[in-house]
Formats: structure tokens, sequence, C-alpha cells
């Protein structure tokens, strides 16, 4: 199985708190009811998906990897919440389907993508082709070692 990012709720309340903002007032800047929300994701409680983790980074004036746990090697997965993706837009962004990209995601792939295929992505997500590949291979690293 593999594990998704770590949202951090003590540096959303920070930064949150840094910016001068409420709870309501944040929930109201990334268009969610009230800010019972925007609580729960401070508290812990539940965690914002990663579309929405991008309206809080780009709301709060922060890099979505401020309100991620560290990770010195990302994998695929972390590249796109960086970029602030859904799994489904990363796909349709890269234009492949949402089923092969969550393949490269969780590492269950024989052989790299095409080089065409891996300029796209890299773009896409705005990464490097290096890191995009390091990404990919840690992907297949954490699938092998689950």
């Amino acid at each position: 199985m593999h594990s998704q990012p770590a949202f951090r709720p003590d540096a959303l309340r920070a930064a949150r708190e840094g910016a001068g903002l409420t709870q309501h007032q944040l929930a109201h800047l990334i268009g969610v009811a009230g800010g019972e929300r925007v609580s729960r994701w401070e508290l812990g409680t539940s965690t914002p998906r990663a579309a929405m983790v991008g309206r809080l980074a780009r709301a709060l004036d922060v890099r979505i990897s401020d309100l991620l746990a560290a990770d010195d090697r990302p994998d695929l997965r972390r590249l796109r919440l960086e970029a602030g993706y859904g799994s489904r837009e990363a796909a349709r962004r890269a234009h492949v389907a949402p089923a092969t990209y969550l393949r490269w995601e969780a590492g269950a792939f024989r052989s790299m993508p095409s080089e065409r295929v891996r300029r796209h992505l890299a773009g896409v997500l705005g990464v490097s082709m290096d890191v995009l590949r390091d990404a990919l291979d840690e992907s297949r690293r954490r699938r092998d070692s689950a």
C-alpha cells in the first residue's frame, strides 16, 4: 500500500495565523462553507484533497510543499501534490488514461514511460526530467519494499 505524503496540520495553522486570517476567512477564500472544515484540517481529524491543498497554499501565499511533511526522496504522488493536481487532472493534462497514471504513481510499471511522455509529464508537474525519473524510481522502490 502506498501512503499519501503527510499533510501537516500545524503548518496550515501557522500559515493561516501568519496571514492574519481566521478559519472562517480562509474557508471563504478557498470556497468552502464555514470554518469547520479548516478547523478539522488544523486538528488533523480530516485531510484536504490535493486540489484543496493547492488552493490553501495559494490563499496563504506558501508553497504546497510547506503544507506537507518533508520528503528527501519524493515519489510521483508527491510531485503531483506539489503541483496541486488530483490524479485525474494530472492524467488529463499528461494525456494519459487515469488508470495508467495511477499505475505509475503506485510504482506498478515494468518499464519507464517513453521519453516523449516523460518530457510532457515533467512539464505538467513543473519539474526536470531528472526529478521526474527519480520520482518514478522512488514510486517503484516504495512499491517493491511494501
